[in-house]
């Protein structure tokens, strides 16, 4: 087995001293890190962007750079990680041991995150990993000290697997430290609806996702204002146009499990999200990653 593909300069000497993690097949639930839900670690355009984001917001700071080559990677790009947290966590919860070393099959990456399978579909995966490789991210978020800071990758390193004939057999791929110490941490994952995969809009996605943590299933649910929500997405948009792209997902209603309103209070937009009851039926449907009937108003 030899690697066509290798998109870090580094030595090998990582990948000797883990253990080899092989991925679960099935069909899994899918999970979020919760850290990665609630702060701008993505770009959210399908243009490359290049641009770092630079946030701050109390004693947290995340700064996120690209590479001209590449571009930074997109929260269509995350769709890896979250099948990386929900192989990691499902093994976990199995009592079967966990590695940052994996290696697995595009097919199953794909089938996960309900993209296509064919030649086009592999290779905008082989471009994400290129993405989350090459993007480079520095935060005190889960640092002790927040003087201090970690620097990562999402992906420390990746390659393909090929046999003798070069026909491709896998793909390998390192995790960050970072990214797989929040993910064993049972207080930093979430479980998110298998639905989301289907949202098409950068935006939409991100606010699937802080919806998701900030408001769970609390029946009173949640509300943001609206330009701190602009500020916590670290898009490159004004807060005008942020605000006229929200009224649209609003107008949509897309988010599954939520229903979303926009008010005008003191002077401030502020954005609320209410979860949708889920009857006994759907609620076992979405746990085993199928789509309930939307019973949305």
């Amino acid at each position: 087995m030899r690697a066509v593909r290798s998109l870090s300069g580094r030595s090998s000497a990582e990948r000797t001293q883990l253990e080899l993690f092989r991925s679960i097949p099935g069909n899994l639930a899918p999970r979020d890190a919760q850290d990665l839900m609630a702060w701008p670690f993505f770009s959210l355009a399908k243009a490359r962007r290049t641009t770092p984001i630079a946030f701050h917001m109390g004693a947290a700071w995340i700064s996120v750079e690209a590479v001209p080559e590449h571009g930074m990677a997109t929260i269509w790009d995350a769709d890896v990680l979250i099948w990386a947290a929900s192989q990691l966590i499902e093994a976990r919860d199995a009592g079967r041991p966990t590695s940052r070393l994996m290696v697995t099959t595009p097919h199953e990456i794909l089938t996960f995150t309900r993209r296509g399978t064919g030649k086009a579909s592999y290779d905008r995966l082989k471009a994400a990993l290129d993405r989350l490789q090459s993007t480079t991210v520095a935060t005190s978020i889960r640092q002790e000290h927040q003087r201090r800071r970690h620097r990562f990758s999402w992906i420390n390193e990746w390659r393909e697997l090929a046999d003798g004939n070069g026909r491709a057999l896998g793909i390998e791929l390192i995790l960050p430290d970072w990214f797989y110490a929040g993910v064993l941490d049972r207080a930093l994952v979430l479980t998110i609806d298998p639905a989301y995969f289907d949202l098409t809009g950068g935006l939409e996605r991100w606010l699937y996702r802080i919806v998701r943590k900030h408001g769970g299933r609390q029946r009173g649910g949640w509300s943001f204002d609206v330009p701190h929500l602009h500020l916590k997405s670290g898009v490159l948009s004004p807060l005008r146009r942020f605000a006229f792209e929200l009224r649209g997902i609003v107008a949509r209603q897309p988010l599954p499990g939520y229903v979303l309103s926009l008010d005008h209070t003191l002077g401030r937009d502020r954005l609320t999200f209410v979860p949708v009851p889920l009857d006994p039926f759907d609620a076992a449907m979405r746990r085993v990653g199928l789509k309930p009937v939307d019973n949305r108003p």
